[in-house]
């Protein structure tokens, strides 16, 4: 008999989202349904602006990845209007997007994903002596491994542990879960640098603010290029840039990569992490600018069904997003530049699922033929696609970028695993690390770039007219952390007439469409075996090797002020809803 497990809220991401599963008599799941709860955003806010302000009100999208929707509306706007910006303007902006990647690749890895991999109490059991002995197996030069470094980290956890915060920010998880597969020195290396990633992270928000003025929400980006023209040119701004870049490079390269490569070794044989995933096919864009006529990722296109052998041109015009199972009106597909974002919630209905005890209890269920999740379904020619790190690098390697190449192969030779994996949680996990050691292995490009031009060239903000007898659109795309992201925006009267942003947890997180299409999580949910269905550890871990922004992904607002819906949270729950 089949049974129905919620997980609500899930926690360690960005926004509300919740999952629900039906699972056969031996725990394997045969549907799935993803549901973003509440709703927010900016999208109606901008209409009838300026839309020279419209990007510092997209920023507030969300509160981690705020600049690049901040860059990829102001993008938008200089794409209506067909500016071109200074390339002084270009490096600076690709200078934040690199201290803006790393600091959530290795956030997102040590701080919301970290824990589905390393058992934080395993780690109170670790000989702290053999932890920093094989510390020195995946890096010739690790970093917060010494004896006294793993000691002291066992000391502050332990100390969680004995006091009536119980385990402090480890408190509630699936500790000693079946799936683990570290061991407890293992288990330390991970624990250490979670908390040196805290660090790491500051000097990452701190980069950010040299030219942006501030984190997380920057203020020196203007349609026409970049304000910040007195940091660009004091030796001083930009030295603390560079070191501070070398601390984040030194990190990545001797701490995140080689725990992934670790992971990698002990999670291959795991079949919840090796499971294939539901959707193969990718999509990215270009991005990063290193000199005046290279991108780091330079492939803007597709991939179906996991074929590395050809890769595809992307049409913008076969981008669209239906509403099919979503709670809005305007079920047909829409162009971005088209969308609309008229609300129709319908709300949950009455069923049952597993209780914390393991026994069905009442509970309010998706329902699963109507509507069920304020994300929309964004399509590529009718399409469901995955964006992110993952995309980004096969997309890449598929397209024989060289530095993409290089790094998937030598991290395949490092850890043994056949190319097969890249299409799996693992994988996707790994590509992120993959995809910030490319980045910390080039920024320095960049950097170099920006000091030799500004020797001749100080130019940092190009002219431009807004005609108001005239009607513009242009669309802002480049990647954000979790994928590709697009900003689109009509201009009519001199003010914004419609937008619409189409961001990476929309692709990933949508529903059904019409068709009956999943997306990526639903799809990736499908066929997964759960060893205990009152912890299902292995929904959490597929679910967060996205890294799920919901709060980008639902970004309008109702303007009536009406009640939409109401939820109560057990904070001290298990993550099983107990309704």
């Amino acid at each position: 008999m089949s049974k129905r497990i919620v997980v609500d809220p899930i926690t360690r991401i960005e926004g509300h989202l919740r999952a629900e599963v039906i699972v056969n008599d031996d725990g394997v799941v045969e549907d799935a349904f993803v549901s973003s709860t509440l709703w927010r955003g900016l999208e109606v806010i901008a209409k009838g602006r300026d839309p020279r302000n419209v990007p510092l009100i997209m920023q507030r999208i969300c509160g981690v990845c705020t600049y690049q929707h901040y860059l990829n509306s102001t993008k938008a706007v200089e794409d209506a209007l067909s500016i071109k910006i200074p390339y002084n303007a270009e490096l600076v902006r690709s200078l934040m997007k690199i201290a803006l990647m790393i600091h959530d690749h290795v956030v997102h890895f040590y701080h919301l994903h970290g824990v589905d991999w390393i058992d934080i109490p395993s780690a109170l059991k670790a000989d702290p002596k053999k932890a920093s002995e094989l510390a020195f197996k995946y890096t010739n030069s690790p970093i917060a491994t010494g004896t006294d470094v793993l000691k002291r980290a066992q000391e502050k956890v332990a100390k969680l542990a004995n006091s009536s915060q119980g385990l402090g920010p480890f408190a509630n998880a699936y500790w000693g879960h079946k799936t683990y597969r570290l061991t407890p020195e293992q288990n330390l290396i991970g624990l250490s640098h979670y908390l040196k990633a805290l660090e790491v992270q500051r000097i990452a928000a701190k980069m950010m603010a040299i030219f942006g003025g501030k984190n997380p929400h920057p203020q020196s980006l203007v349609v026409g290029g970049v304000t910040c023209i007195m940091d660009i040119l004091d030796p001083t701004r930009t030295t603390e840039y560079m070191d501070n870049l070398k601390v984040l490079e030194d990190f990545v390269l001797h701490a995140y990569y080689p725990d992934i490569k670790m992971a990698a070794q002990m999670y291959k044989d795991e079949p919840s992490v090796v499971k294939p995933i539901g959707v193969k096919n990718f999509m990215t864009t270009s991005d990063i600018m290193l000199s005046r006529d290279e991108e780091l990722f330079k492939t803007k296109g597709y991939i179906l069904d996991g074929d590395l052998s050809k890769v595809y041109e992307i049409d913008e015009d076969k981008i669209t997003e239906e509403a099919t199972h979503s709670w809005y009106e305007d079920d047909e597909p829409q162009h971005p530049y088209d969308g609309t974002t008229e609300p129709k919630y319908t709300g949950f209905v009455n069923g049952e699922s597993v209780g914390p005890d393991g026994k069905m209890t009442h509970s309010e269920n998706i329902d699963a033929k109507g509507k069920y999740s304020w994300i929309k379904a964004p399509r590529y020619d009718g399409k469901a696609m995955e964006v992110g790190p993952l995309a980004d690098i096969l997309v890449g390697y598929a397209d024989n970028n060289k530095i993409i190449v290089h790094a998937v192969n030598e991290f395949l030779k490092e850890t043994g695993l056949p190319k097969e994996a890249l299409f799996t949680t693992l994988g996707r996990t790994a590509a992120r690390a993959i995809h910030a050691k490319i980045i910390a292995q080039n920024a320095m490009k960049t950097f170099h770039a920006l000091i030799e031009n500004t020797k001749v060239d100080e130019e940092t903000c190009a002219p431009y007219i807004i005609d108001k007898d005239k009607e513009y659109k242009g669309r802002g795309m480049g990647l954000a952390p979790r994928g590709m992201l697009s900003h689109w925006i009509r201009i009519k009267n001199g003010v914004c007439e419609n937008y619409q942003a189409v961001v990476p947890s929309t692709w990933n997180a949508s529903p059904e469409d019409a068709t009956g299409q999943k997306g990526p999580y639903e799809a990736d949910l499908i066929g997964l075996k759960i060893q205990d269905l009152t912890q299902p550890l292995e929904i959490i871990r597929i679910i967060h090797s996205y890294d799920p922004c919901i709060a980008c992904a639902v970004h309008v607002m109702d303007t009536k002020g009406n009640t939409l819906s109401q939820y109560k949270v057990n904070p001290l729950s298990n993550g099983v809803c107990d309704a």
